[in-house]
């Protein structure tokens, strides 16, 4: 009888072995991007075709597309940098506008590489430049943007194309997959008409590889403004943090800031070569910005909300005509 009782268990392990086995074939023929269960960074690199769905400490939007490469955001603090290290990363290649961070870079011993590109596209150059870098640099190379999801993936487009041999097809599906927006269509574009170089054409690419490019001014005011607008939806999303009035009341400093920022900007010289909307569209920021700031020193949760609202769709309806489409070259 003991041993007549036992065989229905040992027919369920056995099933559940064969399930298991089953279930690990399925899993290990998944496609790129299958995703990591959630859990700690591990040390080491990722397989290759991750997406990481947990946040690593400091980093976002983190993807490991071959074995030199990863694209990711920002690195934001020691915990970033950290994070970089666990994953081996000895070089950070940077597409966005913000000045890289490199005293911290090299006091974690990781060199940085500055070629910065618009959200209207990537030219053809500045893509040689960054498909050059990445094919001369020691690796892994992380290459990012500020949250990782649009010009980052657009530049390493550039280089599974002409280093890894990626159609402009398979490409674009890998920065669909990536998470950027339909809505930058210069980018898409630009992916879409890129051309495999030769070795030829890449060694005539710069090889400078400069730690910090310089930016125009106007890209420098708006990377400015974006901070400071991020700092303030922070503080907003936890209910303006400090009542107004308080010494050294974040918000209500970000939001003078903020207002400065927009009043310096419609100073500039560059901005009076713009088109009378787009100056137009300026004046309104700077405005919002005064009637944010009053806002918060009153107290006046609601309507600071209403300001930083109008502020946020004024840049969104700017950068779909004005950004992230493509501009003549």
């Amino acid at each position: 009888m003991l041993f007549c009782s036992s065989v229905p268990s040992l027919r369920t392990s056995a099933l559940n072995l064969a399930f298991r086995l089953l279930l690990a074939t399925c899993v290990a023929a998944l496609p790129a991007f299958s995703r990591l269960h959630a859990g700690e960074l591990p040390a080491g690199p990722l397989p290759v075709g991750t997406l990481q769905p947990v946040q690593p400490a400091g980093l976002e939007n983190v993807f490991r597309l071959s074995e030199k490469l990863y694209t990711g955001s920002a690195p934001e603090g020691d915990e970033g940098f950290r994070s970089l290290q666990r994953l081996r990363v000895r070089t950070v290649l940077s597409v966005d506008g913000m000045p890289p961070d490199l005293e911290r870079a090299r006091r974690f011993g990781i060199r940085y590489v500055h070629l910065p590109f618009g959200y209207d596209g990537c030219p053809a150059p500045r893509a040689e430049e960054i498909v050059r870098a990445v094919r001369a640099l020691p690796g892994p190379v992380y290459l990012h943007c500020h949250h990782g999801k649009h010009r980052g993936p657009t530049a390493a487009a550039f280089v599974r194309i002409a280093l890894d041999g990626l159609t402009n097809a398979e490409a674009l599906r890998e920065m669909e997959r990536a998470g950027v927006g339909k809505e930058y269509s210069g980018l898409y574009a630009d992916v879409r008409a890129y051309r495999r170089p030769d070795g030829a054409d890449l060694d005539r690419a710069p090889a400078d590889f400069p730690e910090t490019a310089k930016t125009p001014p106007l890209v420098e005011a708006m990377v400015r403004i974006e901070g400071r607008f991020a700092r303030l939806t922070e503080a907003q999303h936890a209910a303006w943090r400090l009542p107004a009035g308080t010494p050294g009341s974040r918000p209500e400093h970000d939001a003078l800031q903020l207002r400065e920022l927009y009043r310096e900007l419609n100073r500039r010289p560059e901005l009076q070569a713009r088109t009378a909307e787009f100056r137009a569209r300026m004046r309104a920021a700077e405005e919002q910005g005064r009637v944010l700031e009053e806002a918060l020193r009153r107290g006046d949760g609601d309507r600071a909300s209403m300001a930083l609202g109008k502020i946020a769709a004024g840049c969104g309806s700017c950068h779909a005509k004005y950004r992230d489409v493509p501009s003549s070259r």
